[in-house]
């Protein structure tokens, strides 16, 4: 059996995908948050493989983007200009692929439950074989759709028909070809020059493979998986939600039997990165996307929604919160009606309330601001508490500025602090102050009109707006203050 040779991939995901009736291409939409073409570029990350090639037609850039994240050593994008059939869309890959002496792997970016053990055990089979070309195969009871497996006298795999262009006696079979090959480099891009249009699409069959493949008396193997969920396409919108709901309910049946607790499981939606931590409880209506983890005996009380968070230990998070790319400490209390935006950063003990916002903020220990605040580009030290209304004023039209708050302050009510400016540790602001200068450790600013009264004013105004006179307001008497006997002066008269 060959060893040591190099592991190369082919990820096919240039079609628009005509059946999802969309303008954006069928790889870039989502399952579990995460773009289809994803799930086969993380599957093959574990395979370590040396060369990856990515297929793209339709929307190349953003499925370029999609790609950007996958942990593989060398993938190379490569443009199908016009799509021609899935062997042309292979065909293509061959620049990438000079000097690759190897066993290359093919596989569809629309397929996303693939396995990483699936891809390593076709690739074993393949290399134990010492075959020239591997293929999976499956056996539907309802194959529709899929080509059919055709055998010979020998059970040995002959060819592989479309169902379009099957026979009635063809169409009967239910072994199918679920898209997924391992080929020896070698012999893979010979063949692929091989291939021609007869069909009734016009186009180069990726799967005509191995009949030029038997006919050329190459050794052709098959390897037949069991696992329908992961060799399943997905070409409708239908079978999306299909799949959405069967991967929900696989990742929430595993946290449950890891120790965590979900009030209503048909309602939490969690992506295959989120991680959870024992004795949390998960309410009704959650959504955890991306790389979020949360730690052990947290609470999300429900309709909260969470991206790429990271969680501390025994946090509550309180109903109709929105955290995306913050970092929580541990036995922290947020919302309800909270949004973290990205670049927050709370420390232990915080407390955010109701309607609180945060971009860009750094909270100390132990610090609060629990109602109607806007908390942006700044950094507020611990133990300081953050009173009703207050703003940090951090954007002046052209540049964002920076607003430091040092440890145990006490922010008035209804407070804007115009950045740039700094507040010194164990400061008091006043409530309804602006601050537009640095305040000293130790000080209490305040900035506050005098109070003026003007007695009937009410009156007048509704009278003007009835278009009556009003009655003059009574005058007020000016208070007079006696001086004291000792000290009045008579006036003597000449």
């Amino acid at each position: 059996m060959p060893t040591g040779r190099p592991l190369g991939a082919v990820i096919l995901a240039a079609g628009l995908g005509t059946r999802m009736r969309s303008a954006r291409a069928k790889v870039l939409h989502e399952l579990g948050g995460r773009p289809l073409v994803r799930y086969p570029l993380d599957a093959l990350a574990t395979l370590a493989p040396d060369r990856v090639a990515l297929v793209v037609g339709h929307q190349a850039d953003a499925v370029q983007g999609a790609a950007a994240g996958a942990l593989l050593a060398d993938l190379r994008i490569v443009v199908q200009p016009e799509q021609r059939g899935t062997g042309h869309a292979v065909a293509c890959a061959a620049p990438a692929f000079d000097g690759f002496a190897g066993d290359v792997l093919i596989l569809y970016g629309d397929v996303p439950r693939i396995r990483a053990d699936t891809l390593r055990a076709l690739l074993d089979a393949h290399r134990t074989e010492e075959a020239d070309l591997t293929l999976a195969t499956i056996c539907f009871a309802v194959p529709t759709g899929y080509g059919r497996i055709i055998r010979g006298a020998d059970g040995g795999v002959t060819r592989i028909v479309e169902e379009r262009d099957a026979t009635e006696a063809e169409r009967a079979v239910t072994e199918i070809n679920p898209g997924l090959y391992c080929v020896r480099s070698e012999v893979l891009f010979p063949l692929l020059a091989e291939l021609r249009p007869d069909n009734d699409q016009g186009e180069l069959y990726l799967t005509d493979l191995i009949a030029l493949a038997a006919r050329a008396g190459r050794r052709v193997r098959a390897l037949r998986t069991e696992r329908a969920d992961e060799v399943v396409g997905i070409n409708t919108r239908a079978e999306l939600a299909a799949m959405e709901a069967s991967l929900k309910a696989e990742l929430t049946d595993r946290w449950m039997a890891e120790g965590v607790t979900f009030e209503d499981p048909a309602t939490a939606y969690l992506g295959p990165e989120v991680t959870i931590g024992r004795d949390t409880v998960i309410g009704p209506n959650v959504v955890l996307r991306g790389r979020t983890r949360l730690g052990t005996s947290c609470r999300v009380d429900g309709t909260a929604y969470l991206v790429d968070a990271v969680i501390g230990d025994r946090v509550h998070i309180r109903f109709a919160t929105v955290i995306e790319e913050a970092e929580v400490g541990a036995d922290a209390v947020i919302g309800p009606f909270a949004r973290l935006r990205p670049g927050t950063r709370l420390a232990e003990r915080v407390h955010l309330g109701n309607f609180v916002e945060t971009k860009k903020a750094v909270l100390g220990a132990g610090t609060k601001a629990n109602h109607l605040t806007y908390l942006g580009d700044c950094e507020i030290g611990p133990e300081t508490n953050v009173g009703a209304g207050t703003i940090t004023c951090n954007y002046d039209g052209f540049t964002k500025h920076h607003t430091q708050i040092g440890a145990r302050v006490q922010i008035g009510s209804d407070t804007q602090l115009v950045a740039p400016v700094s507040v010194g540790d164990d400061a008091y602001v006043g409530a309804g102050t602006t601050v537009t200068r640095d305040v000293p450790p130790g000080a209490l600013v305040v900035s506050r009109v005098p109070q003026r009264a003007f007695p009937g004013w009410v009156a007048r105004r509704r009278a003007q707006a009835a278009g009556t006179p009003a009655a003059k307001p009574a005058p007020v008497k000016k208070r007079v203050r006696s001086r004291p006997a000792a000290k009045r002066r008579t006036r003597r008269r000449s």
